[in-house]
């Protein structure tokens, strides 16, 4: 199993109130799997993928990424940890504004320490597989929404990280753009990439294969199969707002 997690708790401290944002949360990814996080604001979908992408510690209960222990880790050993084998893709993209589009895909690669030879092809290598090899020498001001997305799938994507951590990845794009979004996550995952998505959309929730739906920072249900077709269905019958 690639992620394990048990009894997962995160307390913060606001002034002298502690709010419990996790309260005991057990889950198992599988490698190769596309799990969709859902939940209203406040569920602790988000504060479990900052868990899952070793960028915040837990209060208590563990956390094993591919058989590594991660509760315990100093930050160095975190760090190291989550550049070999996590690649994050946010909703608001997270691109260096003054670096090119194959600088901001080299910068994870930096941090491996890899020579720069190497680096250049990978990166390269990358832009082409989410069709932007011909846009390299631009900056992030002179992309669109979704081409920016891709450069942030591809710098992801350049670590080979055994896990994809995607935090609402379409949420500030149009449709049309989103599903191409979510065809690309897609055919990761059926190259053998590890998807978690955090989404509160069903429209986006539904390319997963197992949904685990949140709420007061516990898992209330999974959703697999013919479950998911249902939910996606129901969401369809829903008059408009």
């Amino acid at each position: 199993m690639l992620v394990e997690v048990k009894d997962l708790v995160r307390t913060y401290k606001m002034g002298e109130t502690e709010v419990q944002a996790l309260c005991g949360v057990s889950l198992g990814v599988d490698r190769g799997e596309f799990i969709a996080i859902m939940g209203p604001s406040g569920s602790g979908k988000s504060t479990l993928m900052h868990l899952l992408g070793c960028l915040d510690r837990p209060t208590s209960g563990s956390y094993a990424l591919d058989g590594t222990p991660v509760e315990n880790l100093d930050d160095r050993e975190l760090s190291r940890l989550r550049n070999r084998k996590v690649g994050f893709v946010f909703q608001t993209f997270n691109l260096i504004a003054q670096l090119t589009v194959l600088e901001n895909v080299e910068v994870p690669l930096i941090y491996m320490g890899l020579e720069n030879t190497k680096r250049q092809s990978l990166c390269k290598e990358m832009l082409a597989a989410v069709g932007l090899g011909h846009r390299g020498t631009h900056r992030p001001n002179e992309l669109s929404g979704g081409e920016n997305q891709r450069v942030a799938i591809a710098r992801a994507l350049v670590t080979s990280p055994d896990i994809i951590l995607a935090d609402e990845p379409t949420g500030n794009l149009d449709t049309k753009t989103g599903q191409e979004i979510m065809e690309i996550l897609q055919d990761l995952n059926e190259r053998g990439t590890t998807i978690v998505l955090v989404t509160h959309e069903v429209s986006k929730a539904k390319w997963a294969r197992r949904i685990v739906h949140m709420q007061d920072g516990r898992i209330r249900r999974e959703l697999t199969g013919a479950q998911i077709v249902q939910l996606v269905d129901l969401f369809q019958e829903m008059p408009a707002a």
